[in-house]
């Protein structure tokens, strides 16, 4: 936990510990009042796994009996 006035005058280091991984809690008269995190930005961006995933073109093709089966639902 660092102070406001410690967080000012260290703000490059503060974000070097973040984009390692670390977690700062920055307080005012020691009273915890904001969480410095690291921006994720790989987290939700479409498209980002067409390189490692292919879907089939029959991904949607009914189920063979016997796994319809499985399921509980008899066949079609």
């Amino acid at each position: 936990m660092v102070n406001v006035h410690q967080a000012k005058t260290e703000l490059s280091r503060l974000l070097e510990a973040v984009e390692s991984g670390e977690e700062v809690i920055i307080a005012r008269a020691g009273v915890p009042v904001a969480r410095l995190v690291a921006v994720r930005t790989d987290e939700r961006r479409p498209g980002r796994l067409s390189e490692v995933l292919r879907i089939r073109s029959d991904f949607d093709a009914p189920l063979p009996d016997e796994m319809a089966e499985g399921f509980g639902a008899g066949p079609e």
